[in-house]
């Protein structure tokens, strides 16, 4: 089983890919999760898109397509999506109709991380809109919201928090478990 994890974040030192990375390290045997950022896909415009869909996007795309499954991580910014992993969404989703294509049925998790102590319940359910509109096969029974960021990884990006830890283990776990039932 191969699953994409996506960090709806840029910074270098992003807890959402942080956490992700996290995720990757505890993929069952027979698993692979791998990384991926929105690094190089420009702003939407529609001007762009009329000479060719940017060649980050395409290998996105493609990428995400191989995949059995998809796995978001979310920042939240001003209590929603992030302004970068909208834009990534909408250039995936284009020319129109492709979001569907591309999404529809694709088994989708999501999870994030925030230094505030709310987690990022607002953004994922913001996000859960967008991935509804292009018919993904949303897990609904995983959550995962990590509050106060700072304290759950050290200064080199790494999980350090055993609750953490275990609580992102077992939505691993349920994750690919859902995936390997709608991929089966």
């Amino acid at each position: 089983m191969h699953i994409i994890a996506l960090s709806g974040a840029l910074r270098r030192a992003s807890y959402n890919t942080a956490l992700l990375r996290a995720a990757s390290a505890m993929a069952p045997e027979g698993v692979t999760i791998e990384l991926r950022t929105l690094h190089g896909i420009p702003l939407y415009d529609g001007d762009v898109e009329a000479q060719g869909i940017p060649e980050a996007v395409t290998k996105l795309r493609e990428e995400i397509r191989a995949a059995d499954a998809l796995l978001i991580g979310t920042p939240e910014y001003n209590h929603s999506i992030p302004g970068v992993l909208k834009n990534g969404l909408d250039w995936l989703s284009r020319p129109s109709g492709e979001g569907t294509k591309l999404f529809g049925g694709k088994p989708t998790g999501v999870i994030g991380a925030s230094p505030g102590g709310f987690g990022t319940v607002r953004s994922q359910r913001a996000l859960l809109a967008v991935l509804h509109a292009f018919g993904s096969d949303f897990w609904m029974a995983g959550e995962l919201l990590v509050s106060k960021a700072g304290s759950v990884f050290d200064a080199d990006g790494h999980l350090v928090d055993d609750r953490v830890r275990g609580q992102l283990q077992a939505f691993v776990h349920g994750f690919v478990d859902f995936v390997r039932k709608r991929t089966s």
